[in-house]
């Protein structure tokens, strides 16, 4: 079974009602739930998890190289701009990862435009909204298919 890791970074919670000028309208519920759905329909499971709290990710993506997962969708949020810890993590771990951001990063203030991220990544999506998400999924949906088919038969 492919197994798919989202890790939503801090303020994510508030989805729905931050700034929806910038982040749009749909929670992080819904989100959530059309990309569990999504991830079902292709035979793999999906978890979410979401903190504000740094520590906490850091022990997520660590947990995610014993667990199982396969690849990790995150959106480190305002961690992009000032994490090592979690982009250690991140190398640590070993996993394909694609970072995700609603906002197009490149359009806001400079601090906003360096992540610590992206040069780890398979691939950055910024600016398509919750769309990134569903994109994203569909690229490791992809991926973890290739991999399984290329794997040797036991």
């Amino acid at each position: 079974m492919m197994q798919i890791l989202v890790i939503h970074g801090p303020n994510l919670n508030l989805l729905g009602s931050r700034e929806p000028g910038i982040y749009g309208s749909r929670t992080l519920a819904q989100i959530d739930a059309d990309l569990r759905e999504t991830a079902a329909k292709a035979g793999a499971t999906l978890e979410s998890f979401q903190s504000n709290h740094e520590g906490a990710l850091v022990d997520r993506i660590q947990a995610a190289g014993r667990d199982g997962s396969g690849f990790i969708i995150i959106n480190p949020a305002a961690y992009t701009h000032t994490s090592v810890a979690l982009r250690d993590a991140l190398a640590a771990v070993g996993l394909p990862f694609v970072e995700v951001h609603l906002s197009n990063i490149h359009k806001r203030e400079a601090f906003r435009q360096h992540s610590y991220f992206s040069d780890l990544a398979d691939g950055v999506i910024c600016g398509l909204g919750p769309q990134g998400y569903t994109l994203a999924l569909q690229y490791a949906l992809t991926k973890l298919a290739t991999q399984a088919s290329l794997a040797p038969a036991s």
